[in-house]
């Protein structure tokens, strides 16, 4: 990498539409600090009219501490925006992370998409 280069971005996440305001954005790859317009793009999209935006984090390679600072972003977001942000499909290392980080007292997690459709 040279001067101002960014480093390439390995995410993609796409937004499900589920109807009735809930709104599902499937993450692929890694979070990263050099992550932020993909996740605020997806989040833009998905968050417009609904109420509740759920995370997946199923195929998730990789987030570092950068990564969890952009979830705090788009957690404050989301508050702005009155909707609620929920996760689910975050593996044990994670989920720990959640936890040490509280980001577990703000965003509900759940087990997988089945778990999360339950609650609605």
């Amino acid at each position: 990498m040279k001067g101002n280069e960014m480093p390439d971005v390995n995410l993609a996440m796409r937004v499900r539409d589920l109807g009735d305001g809930v709104r599902i954005i499937d993450i692929e790859g890694e979070i990263t600090a050099f992550c932020e317009e993909v996740i605020v793009d997806a989040h833009q999209r998905a968050g417009d009219g609904a109420r509740v935006v759920a995370l997946n984090f199923l195929d998730l390679d990789y987030m570092n501490s950068g990564g969890i600072g952009l979830l705090v972003t788009t957690l404050i977001r989301a508050q702005r925006q009155g909707h609620q942000l929920v996760a689910f499909g975050l593996n044990d290392h994670y989920r720990e992370i959640f936890s040490l980080t509280r980001l577990d007292e703000a965003i509900s997690i759940y087990a997988d998409e089945e778990d999360f459709l339950a609650s609605l």
